[in-house]
C-alpha cells in the first residue's frame, strides 16, 4: 500500500499534513481538558454545601442525643433537632446534585468543544489519505501491467491544462497519435506526478546494427 507520494513536492506535502493534523488534534484535546476543568469549578458551591449541610445535621444530631437524655421531656425535645437535621441532609443532597451537574456539563462541553473541530479536520485528512492511496494503487498496478505509458499520456491530454501541455511541445495530440516515445513519456510524467507518483526509468535506446 502506497501511503505517501514518490515525488518529493507531493510527499513533503503530506508529511506536514500530517503533522498538521497531529499538531490540531493535541491542541483541541487540551483546549477541551481545560474548559473541563474550569467548568468542573463550578462544583465548589456545591462542595460548600454538601461540608455545610453534613456537618449541620451531625452537629443536630449530637444535639439531640443529648437532650434525649434528659429526664421527661427527653424524648419530645429531640423532635426539633430530628427535623432541622433532616433539612440539613437536604441541604448536602442539593451540595451533591450541584457538584453532578457542574461534572456533566463539564465534561459535555469539553467533549464537544475538542471533538467537533478534531472530527472535521480528521475527516477531511482521511478522506483526502484515502483517495490518494486508491489513486496510487491503481496507478501503479497499470504500471506494473501495461507495456508502455500510453494511457497516462492520454489521461495528461485529457485532464492537464492546456498551459502545461504546451510545455511538452507545441502539438502533443498530435505527438501522442504518432506514438512518439518522448512526447508520450512527457505526458505520462505530468499526469503521474499529478498522482505523486514517477514514471518508471525509460529503456535504453537499442543501438543501431553495424
Amino acid at each position: 500500500m502506497t501511503l505517501y507520494a514518490q515525488t518529493p513536492w507531493r510527499r513533503t506535502r503530506q508529511l506536514v499534513g500530517d503533522l498538521f493534523v497531529v499538531v490540531w488534534v493535541v491542541l483541541w484535546v487540551r483546549l477541551g481538558q481545560w474548559v473541563h476543568e474550569v467548568v468542573g469549578r463550578l462544583g465548589a458551591p456545591g462542595r460548600t454545601l454538601e461540608s455545610a449541610g453534613s456537618s449541620l445535621s451531625d452537629s443536630l444530631a449530637s444535639a439531640g442525643d443529648t437532650v434525649a437524655r434528659v429526664p421527661l421531656v427527653g424524648d419530645d425535645a429531640r423532635g426539633p433537632f430530628t427535623a432541622a437535621g433532616s433539612a440539613a441532609d437536604s441541604i448536602a443532597r442539593a451540595g451533591v446534585e450541584v457538584q453532578q451537574g457542574a461534572a456533566q456539563l463539564a465534561l459535555l462541553l469539553g467533549l464537544l468543544l475538542a471533538a467537533v473541530p478534531i472530527v472535521l479536520v480528521v475527516g477531511v485528512w482521511l478522506l483526502l489519505r484515502v483517495r490518494f492511496v486508491r489513486r496510487a494503487r491503481a496507478a501503479l498496478r497499470i504500471l506494473d501491467s501495461a507495456a508502455d505509458l500510453d494511457l497516462f499520456a492520454l489521461r495528461a491530454l485529457a485532464t492537464q491544462p492546456v498551459r502545461v501541455l504546451a510545455r511538452v511541445s507545441d502539438d502533443p495530440a498530435d505527438g501522442w497519435r504518432r506514438r512518439d516515445p518522448e512526447t508520450v513519456r512527457a505526458l505520462a510524467v505530468l499526469e503521474l506526478g499529478s498522482l505523486g507518483l514517477r514514471a518508471p526509468a525509460a529503456e535504453p535506446a537499442a543501438r543501431p546494427a553495424r
